[in-house]
């Protein structure tokens, strides 16, 4: 059993604050474990204020959720009400937030944390993460949610097959009632 250790949870901060600081952004970083408590939040000079508390609520939902808020967010999109309730409950420690920055920290098939970005823009801050979990080693591909076995490589591909089938039935739909219509007038 792995487990995210405060020396392994430093380097990822340190990483990601360079990375920021190399695309010119000031930014905020948080490490939690995978019970969603942290193990170390940091920011850089010139961050906004209220950037650390953003950074933790992403690394919180990396982690507990098991998945990056960018997967989680069709989710969210599709049922607002139970993402909403999330932050209610009892147990909830910090915000779910379903959005990019927000990335499940992953080792030998095990999750292990999550890591938040916090103060570039939603791209920006999931690049950040991305480049650095990638530089250091660490698993980027999860399963979709609620689907056992193999791993989504990402979530844009994930939406973009899902849009061509879309498009593909509608066009066979369409195609299919053009020549019922045909038939019906011969």
């Amino acid at each position: 059993m792995s487990s995210l250790t405060l020396d392994a949870a430093e380097e990822i901060v340190d990483a990601a604050l360079k990375r920021a600081q190399s695309l010119g952004k000031a930014v905020s970083v948080a490490v939690v474990d995978a019970g969603g408590f942290v193990v170390s939040v940091r920011r850089s000079d010139g961050a906004r204020p209220l950037t650390p508390d953003i950074a933790r609520a992403k690394a919180y939902t990396a982690a507990v959720m098991q998945r990056p808020g960018k997967m989680l967010k069709k989710w969210q999109e599709s049922q607002p009400v139970f993402f909403s309730q999330l932050s209610q409950l009892p147990g909830a420690a910090q915000p779910i937030m379903a959005t990019e920055g927000s990335v499940t920290i992953k080792k030998d098939g095990e999750i292990i944390g999550g890591l938040g970005i916090a103060g570039g823009t939603a791209d920006e801050d999931q690049q950040v993460a991305d480049d650095v979990l990638e530089s250091l080693g660490y698993e980027l591909e999860l399963a979709a949610w609620g689907v056992a076995g193999k791993p989504v490589p990402n979530a844009e591909t994930t939406e973009t097959t899902e849009k061509t089938e879309k498009t593909e039935k509608t066009e066979k739909t369409e195609k299919t009632e053009k020549t019922e219509k045909t038939e019906k007038e011969d």
